[in-house]
């Protein structure tokens, strides 16, 4: 966060924080209804909502959250249940609260009093009514206070003084004014006799304290409510009195007589929330990250330590002096500097398997059937531009799972298993890369229907010997789909196509597990991050190349006489198994003969290996990605570029499409050896 950063911003992020621990909270309760814990939770999430848009200026989400917490209080109470039908039409409520918070212009007032309607048709049997929905479509404060019942009615005198720093903080008092005046009747007085001169005065610093009287048929704590926020900023002092309002209004103003007074329906500050309505509706929202303390004072102390070591490096270039130990310790430091900043980008995934907790709840509903998802590995740290990328692929995995791999409730009793479906959503380190698995227990992938449907759209020839694994991936041609029918979920063959273009756009791989009757797993393989990667440098020619170290198995030399053997078949015997490989210099139109001793680099994904055939295995490297331009980007075999040490630019293998290439050449060597035969 910068210091110039918008309030409202930082508002709209702390709600997103804050809407998605309500939408957990209420997950949970579903499925623990008499857990008062985590009614409470749920409570102070939208209590928390309701404060905070209030004095940001989101008046329309104030006085929805407010009609919504009068509705959930009844919960709270113990006078509704916390069912099924509930805490949907409260998940409703959350989304409704969001749209506003997001898109304020697009959030239909209509559809809000739909929600609350109900609402407050489900706790009906709690004896009281609701407070009137009319507040929901209108923005101002005043729509939201009732008159005050003269029978229950109570008056307060209030005293409110607020730190010098409380605006330094962000916090904006005449909002909070504003909020009271809503609870009823309200009589302010401000009192300027602190104000100091012009030349002594801070131009940050709150000198004004205010007077109240309110007359209300709320309890005290609701007074309590509207500084919730800012009891620790500020001197609050609150008691009940029984004299008539005049005398007590007499009474401030004899106090004060150069203090001046705001009449009771007076508008808040529209100024202020006007501008911030503006600054809402222009400019590009900023993309921010809390970092851990520890990780940026790791940071610090690697940045000190760079800049003596170039300091050192000044002074004895200077002197004419070798280098060869300052630059050994800059490389050191520039290593750790590196990895504390990646650090820095490092998210828990959980973060976005908790938006999967919905989905599933969502999904169990429109297809009827009954499913548990079960999340490990949350705190299995991935990069947060992959994260993001992460959310629309596994979106359609489980979105499939859940459709075609899981049966109905029926079936899955009559094959033996319980009646509720489960999808496993894992996450693990393994070694550089980042294995995340989408596994479930239904009926797994149908290789004869596959095939079928392969061949209907003709991607394979009648009767073509292919093993499941290859048949397999023809579920991420486009526009293949098994499904008999089309639904809102799937069935039009999109999705699976996205996911594979997806991953592979991020440099990773997908694996498929299955087994007929037990369910398929779909694991993704995946690099730490976008930015920076180990490489293995090599080089083809007179060109050189990098092939990302994640996928690197083995190096392997390959002989004059191997090289000889292998002509027109280029299969290579690794310890008894016949390894294709593709020839780089051909591959590239290199011109020139190879070199006496090439060597042949074994990349892997999953099971599947293919050799890659280069010149001179240079060694490690680190390679910071540069990608292509739009001239290049979708040139094949490349995935983006890097630049050394010493000027050059080197590219970056494309180990996917690669290894597709190698399977291209075996299944077609296969095809000729049957044809042989």
């Amino acid at each position: 966060m910068t210091d110039n950063a918008d309030p409202v911003d930082i508002f709209r992020q702390e709600a997103g924080e804050l809407l998605e621990q309500l939408e957990a909270a209420l997950l949970d309760l579903e499925r623990s209804p008499n857990d008062q814990d985590l009614v409470n939770k749920a409570f102070r999430a939208l209590h928390t909502i309701k404060g905070s848009g209030a004095m940001f200026g989101f008046e329309q989400v104030a006085a929805f959250a407010h009609e919504f917490e009068s509705a959930f209080d009844r919960v709270r109470k113990g006078e509704a249940a916390p069912d099924p039908e509930l805490i949907g039409i409260a998940l409703n409520a959350k989304d409704f609260i969001r749209a506003q918070i997001e898109n304020p212009a697009e959030a239909d007032a209509v559809i809000g009093v739909c929600i609350l309607a109900d609402l407050r048709k489900l706790v009906a049997n709690a004896g009281t009514g609701l407070p009137s929905l009319a507040s929901v479509a209108s923005v101002g404060a005043e729509s939201r206070s009732a008159p005050a019942a003269a029978s229950a009615s109570k008056t307060w005198r209030i005293d409110i003084r607020f730190h010098k720093d409380v605006l330094v903080n962000g916090s904006n008092p005449l909002l909070l004014l504003d909020e009271l005046r809503a609870l009823g009747e309200c009589r302010i007085t401000v009192h300027a006799e602190d104000v100091p001169a012009l030349e002594a005065m801070e131009p940050a610093a709150c000198y004004l304290h205010w007077d109240a009287v309110l007359t209300t048929d709320h309890p005290r704590s609701a007074i309590d409510d509207v500084f919730v926020f800012v009891l620790g900023e500020m001197d609050l002092r609150v008691e009940e009195i029984e004299r008539p309002l005049d005398e007590t209004l007499a009474e401030l103003a004899a106090a004060s007589p150069a203090s001046t007074s705001r009449p009771v329906n007076a508008p808040g500050n529209a100024d202020a929330s006007g501008a911030a309505e503006a600054k809402r509706g222009g400019g590009k929202e900023a993309s921010t990250i809390r970092v851990q303390a520890e990780r940026l004072d790791e940071m610090m102390d690697r940045v000190g330590e760079l800049v003596i070591a170039q300091a050192r490096l000044t002074q004895l270039a200077a002197a004419g002096g070798g280098t060869k130990g300052v630059a050994e310790e800059i490389e050191r430091l520039t290593s750790a500097l590196r990895d504390a900043m990646m650090g820095i980008r490092m998210l828990p995934i959980g973060s976005l398997f908790g938006r999967f907790r919905r989905l599933i709840h969502d999904l169990s509903r429109d297809l009827g059937k009954e499913i548990e998802l079960v999340a490990v590995g949350e705190e299995t740290e991935l990069d947060k531009t992959m994260i993001e990328r992460l959310a629309d692929p596994l979106i359609h995995v489980i979105r499939n799972a859940a459709d075609h791999g899981l049966e109905d409730a029926k079936t899955r009793r009559e094959t033996g298993k319980p009646s509720a479906g489960h999808i496993n959503l894992v996450a693990r380190h393994a070694g550089a890369e980042v294995l995340i698995s989408v596994g479930d227990d239904g009926k797994g992938l149908d290789a004869s229907r596959i095939r079928a449907k392969a061949e209907e759209n003709g991607l394979i020839a009648p009767g073509a010997v292919l093993s499941d694994a290859e048949l397999h991936q023809y579920i991420f041609h486009p526009g293949f789909s098994t499904a008999k029918e089309v639904s809102a979920l799937s069935g039009r063959g999109v999705g699976m196509d996205v996911v594979r273009r997806t991953i592979e756009g991020m440099r990773g791989s997908i694996d498929i597990a299955t087994e007929v009757g037990k369910g398929t797993t779909f694991t993704l393989r995946l690099p730490l991050t976008l930015a920076i990667i180990e490489g293995l440098l090599v080089r083809v020619a007179d060109t050189r190349y990098v092939v990302p170290l994640t996928a690197v198995e083995e190096c392997v030399e390959l002989s004059a006489a191997d090289d000889v053997r292998s002509k027109g078949r280029s299969f290579l015997n690794i310890r008894g198994d016949l390894v294709p490989f593709l020839r780089l210099r051909e591959l590239f139109g290199e011109s020139g003969g190879p070199d006496a001793h090439q060597k042949v680099v074994i990349v892997a994904a999953g099971e599947t290996r293919v050799g890659l055939v280069v010149d001179q295995i240079i060694g490690s490297h680190q390679t910071v990605i540069k990608s292509l331009s739009k001239l290049h980007a979708d040139v094949p075999s490349f995935s983006g570029a890097t630049i050394l040490g010493d000027g050059a630019v080197a590219l970056i293998l494309d180990v996917p499409h690669l290894m597709a290439l190698g399977q291209m050449r075996e299944a077609r060597l296969k095809s000729g050896n049957q044809e042989a035969a």
